[in-house]
């Protein structure tokens, strides 16, 4: 039996989900989309697991859609089921309540842009390049692109990225705050595992809440916004963490936090 081509490692309440088709620079067919979904949902039931790093294998993230899966699409319908699958990959990672670190090992091009892009957190080695690869096939952006892009980088940037397909380095991908952090190649792991930790000891209720009003801040009106504030914060003062945390500020001491 061939291995699959998305694997879950469990490290206490950390989980990481790594793209595992290293011979294609894990780019994204059938087989991996449906594999990658499988993987989501179970560090999505699993309760121990607080935060996922979503990573590739060998020396790309995600090259994007596998072109030799995609010339092989017969009709619109079947276009259709796979690009839906993918959007669905994206929907899980920023609907899930727990926190998603995408770790950018190497290049992220087209479909694998947009994963990282759709995590909550991005650290990236200092060889890594993003790619909108999808005009030099003349697709169109998929995966959340044309909705998470223009939020990280502004209107016209987008476009700009999108219609030339150029390659940015990583230098510029942070200054285009497209990533959060920019660290060596062999630092990759310690440094992206060493913010995981700490997003692991936090209270996870609060930290999902976050998530859940950020990914909402640009679609909704500041009414609406202050509206789900209340709901969640008035649950969010009733949890048992909250005390902890109150407590734990009087003592003087780190909080430990139990997702209740």
């Amino acid at each position: 039996m061939s291995e699959k081509t998305v694997i879950v490692e469990k490290k206490g309440s950390i989980a990481t989900i790594i793209l595992n088709r290293s011979n294609a620079l894990n780019a994204l067919n059938d087989v991996l989309a449906d594999d990658f979904l499988e993987a989501l949902l179970e560090v999505e039931k699993d309760p121990e697991v607080r935060v996922v790093v979503l990573t590739g294998k060998g020396r790309a993230f995600c090259a994007g859609g596998d072109l030799f899966h995609l010339v092989q699409i017969k009709n619109s319908v079947e276009a259709k089921r796979f690009i839906q699958l993918a959007g669905k990959l994206i929907k899980l990672i920023m609907g899930m309540d727990k926190p998603f670190i995408a770790m950018v090992n190497g290049v992220a091009a087209g479909a694998g842009f947009n994963f990282a892009l759709a995590c909550d957190i991005i650290f990236c080695a200092k060889s890594a390049k993003f790619i909108q690869s999808f005009a030099n096939v003349a697709l169109v952006p998929d995966c959340g692109g044309n909705y998470l892009l223009p939020k990280a980088v502004g209107l016209h940037k987008a476009k700009e990225l999108m219609f030339t397909a150029d390659a940015i380095d990583s230098a510029t991908a942070l200054d285009l705050k497209i990533v959060n952090y920019v660290v060596e190649d062999s630092e990759l792991e310690e440094k992206t595992y060493k913010f995981a930790e700490r997003l692991a000891k936090s209270a996870p209720f609060a930290i999902a809440s976050m998530k859940k009003m950020i990914n909402r801040s640009f679609e909704v009106s500041l009414e609406t916004m202050l509206e789900l504030e209340e709901d969640l914060q008035s649950l969010c003062l009733n949890t048992e963490d909250h005390k902890e945390g109150v407590a734990a500020f009087k003592d003087k001491r780190p909080p430990a936090f139990k997702g209740r």
